[in-house]
């Protein structure tokens, strides 16, 4: 079961808001990288291709944090502590293109590089902890 997301932190999952996402290395480290989201209305969706380090993580462990700051009020984020429920190649095309809309304002994904497959990693929040001030 999905923890729902606070209508007053919405926002911070539905703009063109960089999301810091942090998976566990095999030695035991983490590796936090910024990148796009979207919300579902229950899933956190994030987009990368296959091979990249925190595909390769989250293969191996499911369990993530995603953490997205408001750049306006540094006393406003939100901490999702989730778990990737499903990863796949089913929309992952048409979803970074989506995402390279919002983010860049162009579409098509403008970086795609030969050969690369790309991935929808659906996480569900277990934890959600909202902030503000």
């Amino acid at each position: 079961m999905s923890i729902p997301i606070p209508k007053s932190h919405l926002d911070l999952l539905e703009g063109p808001i960089y999301v810091q996402l942090a998976t566990h290395m095999k030695d035991g480290s983490i590796q936090v990288n910024p990148v796009w989201c979207s919300y579902d209305g229950e899933h956190i969706l994030i987009n990368s291709a296959l091979g990249r380090i925190k595909d390769k993580n989250m293969q191996a462990n499911p369990k993530v944090t995603v953490f997205a700051g408001d750049p306006s009020n540094p006393y406003r984020w939100l901490e999702v502590r989730g778990v990737v429920v499903e990863i796949t190649q089913d929309g992952a095309d048409a979803h970074i293109d989506d995402l390279a809309e919002l983010y860049l304002g162009q579409r098509p994904y403008p970086f795609r590089e030969d050969g690369e497959v790309r991935m929808i990693y659906k996480i569900q929040p277990q934890r959600v902890q909202p902030f503000a001030m």
